[in-house]
């Protein structure tokens, strides 16, 4: 804490919401799946250089934020519940809240400190959750952190129940087009009144939760989930010539995995190491990013792909390349099930998805440096989660497609573990040559 007011200093807050107002009960209303997925909150920073935001005051960095929410007035409301139980957005124009901050460092000292501890990037972003009072909870947070060269952060908190990663990549780069101009087609038409959810035709009739999700004891309108581990989270860059190396072992069968495929399997092997033969994790959640045309709410949905991959053998006797093979070719979808599961339970059950199983969310195809401001790329982006459940869940993001100064692409791991276990994994991928 002590720490946090010497680096972070001069917060204030405010909020800002759309520029036009918003049709009297106009309401939003989310679907199974993001309803399956309200207990997790999303967490993101964009560093940029000083030139992004030379010359801009206050009024000038929120101005074109009011056009830019014009289109997503479901972020700006609060949540409600109908007479049956189930939570909708009422857009209310209540608006996103909004943090200016400082830091006594320069951007290229934080980066350095950040290697050491990625954990001090919670400083730069509102860790709030919903709850426990629902009409007072904004949904999305915004934070401008001002670093004493002149460059800037911008962290985003995001409930989950709004949309997955894909979608808040894609809502941050909306708002980059705005700044230089574009103009943005009218939000998708939102209904009045609450209404139940329904699914498609065709869904399987379950009996019992999909290996995907884990129901947890319910948590009323504080929406949190409690582990029983603390959990800690952690990120390291793989170089291009490095993961060269091993998919060039890996593909000496005759098999070529992609990045995302080597990555998985040679964590999920080394976490089977931790964990020992007794608890190594034989069934792992796969998210990525869905087919075109699945997203059926508009930009904003939870319409990834969320699959599992089963093992019936040993993953601690296993070769790397089976646990490739599988990720690759053993994939089985379960969002229709999921959905069905939310409706048997009126989306009124608490569920968690990552941690659920050790999860593996792919974001290569995320476009997280397309977000610019004032035709300034961010230098460098970080994705995590939160509400993770205790087997964990690791994300692969894409690393700055200019290379930056280490000299091309690369990816950027983002584990969040229990806490016990990252010290034994950073020695695990030592060992596997991933990291010095």
């Amino acid at each position: 804490m002590v720490m946090e007011k010497t680096l972070i200093y001069n917060i204030k807050l405010s909020s800002v919401g759309p520029g036009n107002v918003t049709s009297p009960d106009t309401i939003f209303g989310p679907g199974n799946i993001d309803l399956a997925m309200k207990l997790h909150y999303l967490r993101g920073i964009y560093y940029f250089r000083s030139q992004a935001f030379e010359g801009l005051n206050t009024l000038s960095i929120k101005e074109p934020m009011f056009a830019w929410l014009n289109k997503f007035p479901m972020t700006c409301g609060r949540l409600r519940r109908a007479e049956s139980g189930r939570a909708y957005i009422k857009c209310n124009d209540c608006g996103v809240r909004f943090i200016e901050a400082k830091c006594e460092k320069t951007m290229d000292e934080w980066l350095e400190m950040k290697m050491e501890d990625v954990n001090l990037e919670k400083m730069l972003l509102s860790n709030q959750i919903i709850g426990p009072e629902l009409a007072f909870s904004p949904l999305v947070l915004i934070q401008f952190t001002k670093f004493k060269c002149g460059g800037m952060a911008v962290g985003l908190s995001w409930a989950h129940v709004l949309g997955d990663a894909f979608s808040l990549a894609e809502f941050m780069n909306i708002l980059g087009r705005v700044m230089v101009g574009y103009e943005l087609s009218p939000p998708i038409s939102l209904a009045q009144t609450p209404t139940k959810s329904t699914i498609s035709n065709g869904l399987p009739k379950v009996c019992k939760d999909p290996l995907s999700i884990k129901r947890v004891s319910p948590v009323g309108d504080n929406w949190v989930n409690f582990t029983k581990c603390k959990m800690e989270t952690f990120s390291f860059d793989v170089t291009p010539a490095k993961l060269n190396d091993i998919q060039s072992k890996l593909s000496q069968n005759g098999t070529n995995f992609s990045p995302f495929e080597t990555l998985c399997a040679l964590l999920w092997r080394c976490i089977a190491k931790i964990r020992g033969k007794e608890f190594e994790p034989k069934v792992v959640t796969i998210c990525k990013k869905s087919e075109p045309n699945y997203n059926t709410y508009g930009i904003l949905s939870n319409s990834q792909v969320v699959s599992v991959v089963k093992a019936n053998f040993s993953i601690l006797e296993a070769n790397t390349s089976d646990l490739a093979t599988l990720v690759k070719n053993e994939e089985s979808d379960e969002r229709k099930i999921i959905e069905e599961t939310m409706q048997r339970d009126c989306g009124m059950a608490d569920f968690i998805v990552y941690g659920a199983n050790l999860t593996f969310l792919n974001l290569e195809e995320a476009e997280l440096y397309k977000f610019e401001y004032k035709g300034q790329k961010p230098v460098s982006v970080n994705y995590w989660l939160d509400g993770v459940g205790e087997e964990g869940a690791i994300l692969v993001l894409p690393g700055p497609k200019d290379g930056g100064e280490n000299g091309g692409g690369g990816w950027t791991i983002t584990a969040i573990l229990p806490e016990n276990e990252v010290n034994e994994l950073k020695l695990e991928l030592k060992r596997e040559g991933l990291v010095a």
